[in-house]
């Protein structure tokens, strides 16, 4: 199905001030439009994707504030509103007493034909949770979803609809959900009792969701999916490790618990006595991270791709894009597997003179973490006078505690880390260990390692740095590394040949 994008654009226009909406009225890109800003004492501001439009002038009164307001329905528990059998949504702003001083006026579209790429996994009765950055189109996809499986499947879909985001304010709900039935919310805070009640009182087969946020929904999830229920549902998050980063929500896929092992266990396993584990089967079978409007990546086994993070390897990823003549395409990383030590065989590789480290502002655990997946034996020392190296983080080091400056006075060398992260760390074991670093390395650890050396040379003045071709999942990891270093980043050329450029913004 081609996509096919209706806004009511017109809806919205009508509720703004006459002489915010002639402005509006004479853009050409209108159509592109993505909110409008109503600050009081400030311009009126209209914001497209890429760039902002002053409307007028002159600044936004409360006789402005006061006109839209009066043209839509009250404000919920969540400041949220909108215009009747609509998907436009109006937020407020209020000041400390209570009287609104602000308001985002945001155009809601229906576009049909957006879960072309993922409907195979909708049809398949699996609950699909989806993930992504605010705007990239996740309730509009949820949206799609819920018409789909209502009207093409035939299936008994009920939407708890917590801030009339998916079916639109009113009583009627949009004709974009189809057939589905829409369940309203009071209260933000009562989403979680409304989705036990759609399953408990209506009989669905398919629960849609959007934004899970609480630990009371995420049980309340567990629960319908627990009934044989599907589930389809967004949640606060942009990818799988942020859910498993999040103890509110990380129940959704499983919860992540602390276990320790009994010696022979460890020695079998090659790991550590404490280790992170998996607590239970995921409330969802299939995650979809969305990229871009027409890009996806998807676990299709949520289950094994946290096992597979909390070991330290690449879960197995699809992701599929769609191109310019709507054609699907699909790429799947597989992970190379590398052949594990136990912690004797470490052992009996070790050399002589290896480093003995003395760990000041630096987490113990993540150290040992980091060098137990590079296969390396750490010698820790407890105390200073026996290490051959002080390693501590930039935030210390500027302080010049007291272990510092005995380090310095007895010719200790010092090792300092730019943060305490897991890629610092392993940067710092490459160097120390170079021997004993395992030779066959897997390509997503070599892509990522080029790419963090890009970042290197560009902090160290080269003003750009190619990288190789790489999948689309890859390259998002080396966009965020330039990203978390402050860095600009661009893919260029075209697949298979499509690769990262690092720069400076």
């Amino acid at each position: 199905m081609e996509k096919i994008i209706t806004d009511d654009l017109d809806a919205l226009l009508d509720i703004l001030p006459l002489r915010i909406k002639r402005k509006l009225v004479k853009l050409e890109d209108r159509r592109e439009l993505l909110e409008v800003v109503l600050d009081l004492g400030r311009t009126p501001e209209a914001r497209f994707a890429q760039r902002e439009v002053i409307l007028d002038p002159h600044e936004v009164t409360d006789k402005d504030i006061e006109y839209v307001t009066s043209s839509i329905s009250g404000f919920g528990g969540d400041n949220r509103s909108g215009i009747e059998r609509t998907l436009h949504r109006i937020s407020a702003i209020r000041n400390r007493k209570g009287r609104i001083v602000g308001l985002t006026c945001r155009v809601g579209r229906a576009v049909y034909g957006t879960i072309n790429i993922i409907e195979d996994l909708v049809q398949s009765g699996k609950s699909i949770l989806l993930l992504g950055r605010p705007g990239v189109g996740k309730t509009t996809m949820l949206r799609e979803t819920a018409r789909v499986l209502a009207d093409e499947f035939d299936k008994r879909v009920i939407i708890v609809d917590t801030s009339n985001e998916i079916a639109g304010d009113g009583d009627i709900p949009h004709p974009a959900i189809g057939h589905a039935r829409r369940m309203q919310v009071t209260t933000p805070d009562m989403q979680h009792a409304v989705m036990i009640e759609a399953v408990e009182n209506h009989m669905p087969e398919v629960i849609v969701i959007d934004e899970i946020g609480t630990g009371l929904e995420a049980q309340a999830a567990r629960t319908i999916a627990e009934r044989g229920v599907q589930l389809v549902a967004t949640a606060h998050g942009n990818t799988l490790e942020n859910l498993m980063m999040n103890p509110t929500l990380s129940d959704l896929i499983g919860g992540i618990q602390s276990v320790t092992l009994g010696d022979e266990e460890a020695r079998r396993r090659g790991t550590q006595k404490s280790i992170l584990e998996r607590m239970s089967a995921p409330t969802f079978d299939i995650l979809v991270e969305i990229q871009d409007w027409d890009r996806v990546a998807i676990h299709p086994d949520v289950g094994e791709a946290v096992d597979a993070i909390l070991r330290g390897q690449l879960p197995a990823t699809e992701t599929r894009w769609t191109d310019e003549n709507g054609e699907i395409h699909v790429e799947k990383v597989v992970p190379a597997v590398t052949e594990r030590r136990t912690p004797v065989q470490r052992q009996v590789a070790r050399k002589d003179g290896q480093p003995r480290l003395f760990l000041f502002g630096v987490n113990r655990g993540r150290m040992e973490q980091v060098a137990d997946e590079m296969q390396l034996s750490l010698e820790l020392v407890d105390k200073l006078e026996n290490a051959t190296l002080l390693v501590t983080s930039k935030k210390y080091y500027r302080q010049k505690p007291k272990k510092v400056k005995e380090a310095e006075a007895t010719n200790v060398p010092i090792f300092v880390l730019r943060g305490n992260t897991p890629t610092q760390i392993r940067q710092l074991l490459n160097t120390l260990y170079p021997a004993e670093v395992p030779q066959k390395v897997s390509s997503f650890e070599q892509a990522l390692g080029e790419a963090r050396e890009a970042v290197e040379k560009v902090l160290g003045g080269e003003e750009t740095v190619e990288l190789s071709p790489q999948s689309a999942y890859i390259r998002r990891l080396q966009h965020l590394i330039a990203e978390r270093n402050a860095l600009s980043s661009q893919s260029t050329g075209k697949d298979p040949d499509r690769r990262v450029r690092i720069f400076r913004g």
